[in-house]
């Protein structure tokens, strides 16, 4: 099996993981601003410990968003550093994408093994990031269409048994009707990066560094003043 190292900063979670073969090591705090001071330490950090060196590592995995700004351009730009350095091939992966790979391998989950299932994530601004998936047993759960940003009021439900993410304690009580399981607990870790990078990895769709991009959805980051007042009238 292949060395995978994942990293996601694009919440308020700083997250690194280093798989070897069968073993896993997870690096994971809270950090909010903080994540700049761990990212890179944290990650030597775990190299060492497993006794090799990051030109021993086959890819690097890198949540790309959507999220938060300022967090997914830094996780991309470490990637970036990193991979130049050692000329390795990195591997994407959406937030919600990783997430899902979270959910299904979660018992709460397997017990009522829905067929479809959303994942939700407060966007600000009074905006969702939304995507639906497909469950497919024994695999990673398929993403049906684009990741979309909405208001919550606007998200598609219809047929789903399954609602995860942060969107839930944000913005849930303005969500279409909804009968099915709410998971508002879950949030984006370097695991869920790591699951779906071995499968991209054994898929053959690690790519360049230089194709790397941040994946924001919205282009801008703020409501202007005048948004602000009509949203709260």
């Amino acid at each position: 099996m292949a060395n995978l190292l994942a990293i996601d900063t694009s919440s308020a979670w700083c997250s690194v993981a280093l798989s070897l073969g069968d073993q896993i090591e997870l690096r994971q705090e809270l950090a909010s601003a903080g994540a700049s001071q761990l990212l890179l330490p944290w990650i030597e950090t775990l190299l060492s410990n497993a006794n090799i060196g990051l030109k021993d590592v086959d890819a690097i995995a890198v949540g790309i968003g959507p999220g938060a700004f300022t967090g997914v351009r830094l996780g991309v730009a470490a990637v970036q550093g990193l991979a130049i350095s050692h000329n390795l091939p990195v591997i994407s992966v959406t937030s919600l994408d990783a997430i899902a790979a979270q959910v299904v391998a979660s018992n709460t989950f397997k017990d009522i093994n829905p067929e479809e299932f959303v994942i939700a994530i407060d966007a600000r601004m009074e905006e969702v990031y939304w995507g639906r998936y497909k469950n497919q047993l024994g695999q990673l759960p398929k993403r049906i269409g684009d990741i979309c940003l909405t208001k919550p009021e606007d998200i598609e439900l219809e047929g789903i048994g399954y609602l995860a993410g942060s969107a839930i304690n944000a913005y849930g009580d303005r969500f279409p009707k909804f009968n099915g399981v709410l998971d508002s607990e879950i949030a984006i870790s370097s695991l869920g990066i790591l699951a779906c990078a071995e499968q991209l990895l054994a898929q053959g769709m690690q790519q360049d560094v230089r194709q790397l991009e941040p994946l924001y959805v919205r282009n801008k980051v703020a409501l202007t003043t005048a948004e602000r007042e009509e949203a709260f009238k």
